[in-house]
């Protein structure tokens, strides 16, 4: 943890229901402000809240990750667009607070079509967890250091891409979409 930790500790995490991304935020005392449609706030519409000092985004990656490639033309351009407009809207959010830094992820897939290249791109097995799931950020941020940057070697991923094996459930989307524990706590690292 920093000594000098920022006197604006407001943090705005969107689209994160598990909160898992600011966990470490919350933890150090910043005020986070969680806002995701199944805690009944829709990113779409969330109103001016003053300054804030950073935002994390997660907006769902049902209709954009290259796992779902199959699916796509099924859906049709709809899902497409509803998603593109809940990513847009957070990108809304880091226009109208210029914030000290913010980042966007998303798993590998068609949302660098729209964004362009990704600025950062991990593995949580680079980051301390046992598994893959190629995941990209945007946005102003400082890139946490991975493991093997600092000396370590990154964690074998014992279990491999284990998204892929999580039976149906009501809950699996969820817990598809939890930002991995280790990747959370170097980006608070990196980024105070």
């Amino acid at each position: 943890m920093t000594d000098h930790l920022p006197l604006n500790r407001k943090i705005l995490s969107l689209c994160d229901y598990t909160g898992s991304w600011s966990k470490p935020y919350g933890e150090a005392g910043y005020e986070v402000i969680q806002v995701d449609l199944q805690h009944g706030q829709d990113v779409r519409t969330l109103e001016f809240i003053g300054p804030v000092h950073g935002i994390l985004a997660a907006p769902p990656c049902t209709h954009l990750a290259s796992s779902g490639a199959r699916w796509w033309a099924s859906k049709g351009p709809e899902a497409l667009m509803e998603a593109l407009a809940v990513a847009d809207a957070c990108l809304r959010a880091v226009a109208l607070y210029n914030p000290t830094w913010w980042a966007l992820e998303n798993p590998t897939g068609r949302l660098s079509r729209y964004y362009g290249p990704p600025a950062f791109s991990f593995d949580p097995c680079d980051f301390g967890d046992p598994y893959t799931k190629r995941t990209h950020l945007w946005g102003k941020f400082v890139p946490p250091m991975p493991l093997w940057t600092g000396g370590d070697k990154s964690v074998y991923p014992s279990e491999g891409s284990k998204m892929h094996k999580l039976p149906p459930s009501k809950d699996r989307a969820n817990l598809r979409s939890a930002t991995p524990e280790g990747f959370a706590r170097a980006f608070f690292e990196a980024n105070p």
